[in-house]
């Protein structure tokens, strides 16, 4: 191996290469490939025993890019798909009652995976929460008194409900400029922590100006009956992320 290459182990404690089933170590390899990402230059060389040790090899052009996802993961700091592919292969894991590691052969660099020993998060029924989501109008319309619409936010596509004097207003900002729309969301927490919106009505919008989410709550809390005055954690989920 030539000293710019690197390997990347990925150990399972609940299986050896002999217990292990193939179709369950393809949804491991499928998982490792989007937490190391460049997949083009990250290629599997071979299962080692005792517990399953899944061996990668990191082309040189690629270790830079490898290294700083694994130490964004150690550092809490990772993005969004780096984190979306660490707790995927985390349920892997605890679903095979099942802790793991991930380490670079040769350093220390490395990160573990509780799997099952992961303090379990509660997880909350849908609640009811007043809150603010931005994005693009891409879709609206419907016959019934509940219309639906559909606002961009980047990748994210929120399926929204207004009434229908609501939509009249809304349709002539049809792929127009960014929307800010306040009303009441109905929100679920799994039980990795992570919040969905699964509905949400809207009550009241405005063109996206220069001002703050923060600006605009306060102004919200100035309007009499608005209700937003009862909302003590505005941070939760009011942003209109996944997150909590």
């Amino acid at each position: 191996m030539a000293e710019s290459e690197c390997e990347y182990r990925f150990t399972i404690d609940a299986f050896t290469p002999e217990t292990l089933p193939m179709s369950r170590l393809a949804e491991y390899m499928a998982g490792l490939a989007r937490l190391l990402g460049e997949v083009e230059r990250v290629h599997f060389v071979r299962l080692d025993g005792g517990s399953t040790e899944m061996v990668q090899r990191i082309e040189p052009e690629a270790v830079p890019e490898v290294r700083k996802r694994i130490q964004s993961i150690a550092c809490d700091d990772s993005p969004n798909d780096v984190t979306a592919a660490f707790i995927g292969l985390n349920r892997l894991l605890a679903a095979d009652n099942a802790t793991g590691s991930l380490g670079e052969t040769e350093s220390d660099l490395a990160i573990n995976f509780p799997g099952r020993d992961q303090q379990k998060l509660v997880t909350y029924g849908a609640l009811n929460q007043q809150g603010v989501l931005d994005g693009e109008l891409i879709r609206i319309g419907g016959r019934d008194e509940t219309v639906p619409v559909h606002l961009r936010d980047g990748d994210v596509i929120h399926i929204c409900n207004a009434d229908r004097k609501i939509a009249r207003r809304l349709g002539s900002h049809l792929y127009g400029g960014t929307l800010r729309v306040q009303g009441v969301g109905r929100w679920e927490r799994d039980a990795d922590g992570t919040w969905s919106l699964r509905r949400f009505n809207i009550t009241e919008f405005e063109i996206l100006d220069a001002a703050s989410l923060s600006e605009v709550v306060g102004r919200l809390r100035g309007v009499e009956g608005s209700g937003w005055m009862n909302v003590d954690d505005t941070s939760m989920p009011i942003s209109g992320t996944s997150g909590c």
